[in-house]
Order: C-alpha cells, then sequence, then structure tokens
C-alpha cells in the first residue's frame, strides 16, 4: 500500500461515495413512512465505495505522485 496516510484522489472519492451512501440511507430512515427501498440504496452506494476504491487504486490513483 501507499506511504501516504490514505491523501490520494482514490481514497477521498471512495470516502465521498461512501458518505453520500450514509446520507442516503440516513434520510431515508427519518422519512415518514420510512422508506426500506431508499435504504437499501444508500447501503448499495456505501458498500460500492469499496470496489471503486480498488478499480482507483489499479488504475494509479492511490500513489503518492497524483
Amino acid at each position: 500500500m501507499a506511504d501516504n496516510h490514505g491523501n490520494t484522489p482514490a481514497a477521498w472519492t471512495a470516502v465521498a461515495v461512501s458518505m453520500v451512501g450514509f446520507v442516503i440511507g440516513s434520510v431515508a430512515l427519518m422519512l415518514s413512512p420510512i422508506s426500506i427501498v431508499l435504504f437499501w440504496v444508500g447501503i448499495v452506494v456505501a458498500v460500492g465505495a469499496f470496489p471503486l476504491f480498488l478499480v482507483l487504486a489499479k488504475m494509479g490513483f492511490h500513489q503518492e505522485s497524483h
């Protein structure tokens, strides 16, 4: 792994996508009535951040030179 403590475009993109997923899921739980479908969409988006990170890392965006 890179010796840059996660300050790379791949890490920031994965964190941003994951945060969007958590916000979607949180909003779904605050709705009245609760939207289970929207909640699961948020979960899928949040979990999808990890494969996105792996793809970006393989493309070279998890290196200090970027």
